[in-house]
């Protein structure tokens, strides 16, 4: 999985491409703590690039969302039929801002 991460004030932009399952997950995870999110007030996932998304990607957003937890946003971006069915049938949707 490729990672790019685009800061621009206190918005973090993180756009993944490939698959984001148990072996890529730890990575996000790395990223996503140790003062990763210093600073940053919305978070934002851009999924354009995601095929696949897998319970230990979902993990990791979840660890994102607690790191915020009362200082900012998460939202989930361009995620595509397969990722957002996903989110549906785990109630991500309800967690998450999914647009």
């Amino acid at each position: 999985m490729n990672i790019t991460k685009k800061l621009e004030g206190e918005q973090l932009c993180i756009a993944l491409e490939g698959r984001l399952d148990t072996l890529s997950a730890p990575e996000l995870e790395k990223e996503i703590k140790d003062g990763g999110l210093d600073g940053v007030k919305v978070l934002i996932f851009d999924m354009a690039g995601l095929e696949y998304i897998s319970s230990a990607g979902l993990r990791t957003l979840l660890v994102a969302k607690r790191e915020l937890h009362n200082k900012g946003t998460v939202k989930v971006i361009n995620a595509n039929s397969i990722v957002k069915e996903v989110f549906d049938v785990t109630g991500f949707v309800d967690l998450l801002d999914v647009e």
